[in-house]
């Protein structure tokens, strides 16, 4: 399971928010690459990074610094959302460095789009699935349609994402606990590897985490724990290790 930091980017600025309340900001940082500079020096091999602007606005706002971010840390995989509707802003992002981008509104209105760009650019798409309550949200979290998740994430993974980031929005910036047994549920019911997000606290999330992994979970998003220090990501990253180590002991 790989731990990957969050870079939530609004207004220029490395920013956390409270279920994706714009309006309920707290600025981390001025210098979003400066903040990857910090995650990559701490070990992070993965970074997501989310144009809070974009996703509300429906196209890229903060798509240079994301591109400055994925040129600055060549060796390191970004995987970025917010506002990508179309198949200009994804051939841009990928031109820039970025390996990954997640299709989130459009996926969930529009499967096929994720299919569409899967044929231009194969292994390149994560779905996003952010969900309050039993309904998914959308156009950066301020609409929602009554869906089913599972159903819609076997769609998604039909037509070619390579991978499932699910958003607890409830959880989101609270540091209440992530959804452990929705996410393992997930993970369970569809093909493709499923990422954590919302709520992550401390080691204890991690180490839950753990224990349910083999039903598909490949990540696990921490933004707020590693901004105000209820999560360390060197120990959580050896505990990671330490947990997969003696489970590959236990499989030889």
């Amino acid at each position: 399971m790989l731990l990957i930091p969050a870079i939530d980017i609004k207004d220029g600025s490395c920013v956390r928010l409270i279920q994706g309340n714009l309006a309920d900001a707290t600025v981390y940082s001025n210098d979003p690459v400066s903040q990857a500079t910090r995650w990559v020096e701490a070990g992070a091999t993965r970074i997501h990074v989310v144009d809070l602007n974009g996703a509300v606005e429906g196209e890229p706002i903060n798509a240079a610094i994301v591109g400055r971010i994925a040129k600055h840390h060549p060796e390191v995989e970004i995987q970025v959302g917010g506002g990508i509707r179309n198949l200009e802003t994804v051939q841009r992002y990928l031109d820039e460095g970025v390996n990954f981008v997640i299709i989130g509104t459009r996926a969930v209105k529009e499967p096929e789009f994720v299919a569409e760009i899967t044929n231009c650019f194969p292994g390149t798409v994560i779905a996003g699935i952010d969900v309050r309550g039993q309904t998914v949200a959308t156009e950066g979290w301020v609409a929602s349609r009554h869906t089913d998740v599972v159903q819609l994430a076997n769609t998604l993974a039909s037509a070619g994402a390579v991978a499932i980031v699910y958003t607890d929005i409830e959880r989101d910036g609270m540091l209440s606990g992530v959804n452990v047994s929705a996410t393992a549920e997930l993970a369970k019911s569809v093909k493709i590897p499923v990422i954590a997000s919302g709520g992550i606290r401390d080691l204890t999330d991690i180490q839950k985490l753990l224990e349910v992994s083999e039903a598909g979970i490949f990540g696990a998003i921490a933004g707020k724990s590693l901004y105000e220090g209820t999560l360390n990501f060197a120990s959580a990253t050896h505990l990671i290790d330490d947990f997969l180590r003696k489970d590959s002991t236990k499989l030889n």
